[in-house]
């Protein structure tokens, strides 16, 4: 008997599948870090925009035998960036699913698209539409410059500090104790970032990283 073949290196950097505006956001950044990248796009129009832009190929990801052909297999992290097209996102993401790749990050519209996804072995959906909604409600309802939930209500913001915490410590601040939350840097105009010390002063024209719960967060960020 033959012995089995032995799998592929998948160290071929990152997939990235369509180049709407989502899929290209992500090649041309992953470009720009100096990630290896290789974007597949089956408009010719979209190709020839992209051209010379990023590295890419013209192929239908629907068929696994283009998947296939280009090296899909040789790739540890895809990105699905099909989303408008519920059928090709399906088959596309079911393709990777066949070949083995390791990390699938897939694009969905709505939450039932997103549930698909994730039953037919997407490791990671994104509903990019949804985020940015919910991301940009907590932005204009208070002080807050930045919002990322991590998991579980667990939130990091980076916000101006309220009048009462001007001119004082942490410490002294006592924010920790009244809020909930915790000061875990400061930004201050033309200085480095400096993770925060009980004796670290805040200023009016400072920036803050918070961490916390986000219905606590929104509290803090609320004050004057």
């Amino acid at each position: 008997m033959r012995p089995p073949k032995p799998p592929a290196a998948q160290d071929a950097g990152v997939l990235v599948i369509g180049l709407g505006r989502f899929g290209s956001a992500i090649a041309s950044t992953l470009e720009a870090l100096g990630h290896d990248v290789l974007a597949v796009e089956r408009d010719a129009d979209l190709v020839a925009q992209w051209a010379g832009r990023v590295p890419l190929v013209e192929a239908d990801a629907t068929n696994p035998e283009a998947l296939e052909q280009l090296g899909a297999r040789d790739f540890s992290v895809a990105v699905v960036g099909v989303g408008s097209y519920l059928e090709a996102s399906v088959l596309i993401t079911g393709n990777l699913v066949d070949l083995g790749t390791p990390q699938i990050w897939a694009k969905a519209i709505s939450n039932e698209h997103a549930r698909i996804l994730q039953r037919i072995g997407a490791h990671h959906v994104v509903l990019p539409e949804a985020d940015a909604g919910a991301r940009v409600a907590h932005l204009v309802s208070g002080k807050m410059l930045d919002y990322i939930e991590v998991e579980d209500g667990f939130t990091i913001v980076k916000m101006r500090p309220p009048k009462e915490t001007q001119g004082f410590t942490i410490a002294q601040t006592k924010v920790h104790e009244r809020y909930g939350v915790t000061i875990i840097g400061v930004k201050s105009p033309g200085e480095d970032f400096v993770y925060a010390e009980p004796d670290t002063r805040i200023s009016a024209n400072d920036l803050l990283i918070v961490s916390g719960h986000a219905d606590l967060l929104e509290r803090f960020a609320a004050r004057p």
